[in-house]
């Protein structure tokens, strides 16, 4: 079971939910980068490694029998501020391609820098499977 929690009289916020209450399996995702499955970087795209880093979250809550929909809690590690705003459609229609239109909490840092060098994104995420 999966709540969006939204104060009254707030603003719906565009592209997350400011809270979400749910009940059943926890399953926690590692940060994700936009490398592929032996771990090579084929670009230094922003949205292409976003694409990817997301791609790999979903293989990962699918070993888990849970899928994107099951995600309630998002963050965004980002090396750059304005690379990861400028990308707005992009960047949206990437998400939606692979998460749907799904909007757990979520949270954009920018970091000074991430453990793998090319990495110009990282996500983690924590997913909730409903209990039969």
């Amino acid at each position: 079971m999966m709540e969006i929690l939204q104060p009254p009289g707030w603003p719906r916020p565009k592209g997350y939910s400011n809270g979400v209450a749910a009940s059943g399996r926890q399953v926690f995702v590692s940060g994700m980068v936009g490398w592929d499955a032996d771990c090579t970087f084929h670009t230094d795209d922003f949205v292409a490694q976003a694409r990817q880093a997301l791609e790999n979250i979903v293989a990962v809550l699918r070993e888990a029998g849970a899928g994107p929909e099951h995600i309630v809690r998002m963050t965004w590690y980002v090396l750059e501020r304005r690379e990861y705003l400028d990308a707005g459609a992009a960047l949206g229609a990437a998400y939606r391609d692979v998460i749907g239109r799904h909007y757990p909490a979520m949270s954009a840092v920018q970091v000074a820098g991430l453990m793998e060098a090319r990495a110009r994104v990282e996500i983690e995420v924590t997913a909730v499977v409903p209990v039969a």
